[in-house]
C-alpha cells in the first residue's frame, strides 16, 4: 500500500519549503518530496547570496516586497536565525531608470536617495557609475540555503514529513486525488499536490495528468544555465562597504552582491542577468561555465568595478527559470497546483509566495494569489 498525505509538496527549494511551512502551520498533513536534499546544490535555491531589494519599476512588486519582509522578519524570529544581511542597493545605468525607481519608492514611503554619478563615486569609489544612482539602504543579501532549511524546520516542527532522494517521474489521477510515481518505482498518494520543481518543471508538465487546456494556457517556461563569478576585493578592508547593485548598461545587464559564505567572504558575486544558454530543463544542465560569458563578465568588471581584482577566483553555474513577462506562475486546476516563482527575482518573495500558494491550495487563509500569476485560469483581459 502506498504512503499517503493530504498535501504533498514536490520540491524543497525556497518556494516549496515556504508553501510546506505555511500549510503545516495551518494544521494540515504535509509531506515534502525532494529529489535530492532541501536547497540542493543543483537547484535554484542553494548557497548564501541572493539580492533582497525594494526597487522595482512596477509598484505592485515593491508593495509585495514590503509584505514579504514582514514574513521574513517573523521567520527569522521564530527560528532564531539570521536570514537577510543588510547591505543596501544601488541601481544605475542608461536602461535602469533610477529616477523612475525613486518615484516608486517615494510612493511606498521607502527610504532612498537619488545621487548624481559623481556623488555616488565619492561614496563608493570601488564602483564606476555612468548615470545617476538610486540608493536604498533597506536592501540586503538573503542566505537562500539557510532560509530553506529554516522553513523546512518550521514545517517539520508543525508535523510535516520530508522524504529526500525522491525523484518525481509522473502523476496519475486516482479518485479525488493523485498517485505520484518516483523514478525508482516508489508510489505516494496525495489528496492535493503542489509542484514546485524549479527548472525541472518544463520536463514534468507532460507527466502531471493536467488537462490539455490548462497546460495550453500556461506561459512559456524556459530555463537558462546561468553563470556567476566571484572576484576578490582589492582592499580586503572594504568587504563590508560593498552594496548590492543592478546595472543596466547599453550592452549588458549585470548584478552583484557580497558573496558571503559562497565566496569565503572574500569577494563580490557578479553575473550577467539572463546571460546563460537555454536548456530544455534542469535535467540537461552540464555545470560547465560558458567561456564567452566569463569573458563578458570579466570585461564588465574591468570597466565598471575598479575595486575588484578582475580575475575570478571562483565560479559556478545556476538555474534561471523564466516566463516571457517575468511574472511568476502560481496556478491550480482540480487539486494540483503549479508553482514557479521565477525569472531571476523570486527569492525575496519566498515567504509571501508560500502564503499565497497555501491560500490557493486550501481555499482559505489570508492573501489571495494576484491574477497576474494565474494566467492559465484567468479569463481573457483579466490580467
Amino acid at each position: 500500500m502506498a504512503d499517503s498525505s493530504d498535501y504533498v509538496v514536490v520540491g524543497a527549494g525556497l518556494a516549496g519549503a515556504a508553501t510546506a511551512w505555511q500549510l503545516a502551520a495551518r494544521g494540515h498533513q504535509v509531506t515534502i518530496l525532494e529529489r535530492n536534499v532541501p536547497a540542493s546544490h543543483d537547484g535554484s535555491s542553494h548557497g548564501s547570496a541572493r539580492i533582497f531589494r525594494y526597487a522595482y519599476p512596477d509598484p505592485f512588486y515593491t508593495r509585495a516586497v514590503l509584505e514579504s519582509k514582514a514574513l521574513w522578519d517573523g521567520l527569522a524570529q521564530d527560528t532564531d536565525t539570521a536570514l537577510i544581511s543588510p547591505a543596501g542597493a544601488v541601481d544605475y545605468g542608461p536602461e535602469r531608470n533610477p529616477r523612475l525607481l525613486a518615484s516608486v519608492l517615494s510612493g511606498e514611503g521607502i527610504e532612498h536617495e537619488l545621487l548624481s554619478a559623481s556623488e555616488a563615486r565619492a561614496r563608493w569609489p570601488q564602483l564606476a557609475f555612468d548615470t545617476e544612482v538610486l540608493w536604498h539602504p533597506g536592501a540586503g543579501v538573503i542566505d537562500a540555503e539557510t532560509a530553506v532549511n529554516a522553513m523546512v524546520a518550521l514545517a517539520v516542527r508543525n508535523g510535516a514529513e520530508v522524504l529526500t532522494g525522491w525523484t518525481l517521474r509522473s502523476i496519475e489521477r486516482q479518485g479525488a486525488g493523485y498517485r505520484l510515481f518516483s523514478s525508482t518505482g516508489q508510489t505516494f498518494d496525495a489528496g492535493n499536490v503542489v509542484i514546485s520543481a524549479g527548472g525541472w518543471l518544463p520536463g514534468l508538465l507532460g507527466q502531471l495528468s493536467l488537462p490539455s487546456g490548462f497546460v495550453a494556457g500556461l506561459p512559456e517556461i524556459t530555463v537558462r544555465q546561468e553563470q556567476a563569478f566571484h572576484f576578490r576585493y582589492r582592499d580586503p578592508e572594504s568587504a563590508g562597504q560593498w552594496p548590492t547593485f543592478i546595472h543596466k548598461a547599453a550592452d549588458i545587464q549585470a548584478y552583484g552582491l557580497p558573496g558571503g559564505r559562497d565566496a569565503g567572504f572574500a569577494g563580490q558575486k557578479v553575473a550577467e542577468y539572463n546571460g546563460g544558454k537555454f536548456i530544455p530543463s534542469a535535467a540537461k544542465q552540464t555545470g560547465e561555465v560558458d567561456p564567452a560569458n566569463r569573458r563578458r563578465v570579466v570585461d564588465y568588471v574591468q570597466r565598471y568595478l575598479p575595486g575588484l581584482d578582475p580575475e575570478p577566483y571562483a565560479e559556478t553555474t545556476c538555474l534561471f527559470t523564466n516566463t516571457p513577462h517575468e511574472d511568476f506562475l502560481i496556478d491550480r486546476i482540480d487539486n494540483l497546483t503549479v508553482l514557479s516563482p521565477c525569472s531571476g527575482h523570486g527569492a525575496k518573495f519566498a515567504p509571501l509566495i508560500g502564503q499565497w500558494a497555501a491560500g490557493l491550495v486550501t481555499g482559505t487563509g489570508t492573501g489571495s494569489v494576484p491574477d497576474r500569476f494565474r494566467s492559465a485560469t484567468v479569463p481573457a483581459g483579466g490580467r
